[in-house]
């Protein structure tokens, strides 16, 4: 698929969230207009709401997919010794009981 069925894709969720977003407010309101107490979204609202979220997303994911590149963790320490990875000097404490010892 083309970049600009991706792009469509995408902009058809996110119009169809917020489809959503104004539908639960809508309901909401009516709630409040008839005095009954709120119990929930529909479940229309909810699957329209869950399947645009992943319709958006997964569209997001594949328009981008090509842009993605490993991680090569090895390669960056390779030169590294423990000796050099190990040295957290943040954690370096001179003020202990030790001192005590030495006395």
């Amino acid at each position: 698929m083309s970049n600009l069925t991706y792009k469509s894709v995408i902009t058809l969720g996110l119009v169809s969230l917020l489809h959503c977003a104004f539908s639960a407010t809508q309901h909401r309101s009516y709630v409040r207009l008839v005095e009954q107490e709120f119990t929930g979204l529909p479940q229309d609202i909810v699957v329209q709401c869950l399947v645009s979220l992943l319709v958006t997303i997964a569209a997001i994911i594949a328009l981008n997919a090509s842009r993605l590149q490993e991680i090569h963790a090895l390669s960056d320490l390779k030169d590294k010794t423990i000796d050099i990875m190990n040295n957290r000097p943040n954690f370096y404490m001179f003020n202990h009981r030790g001192r005590l010892l030495c006395k």
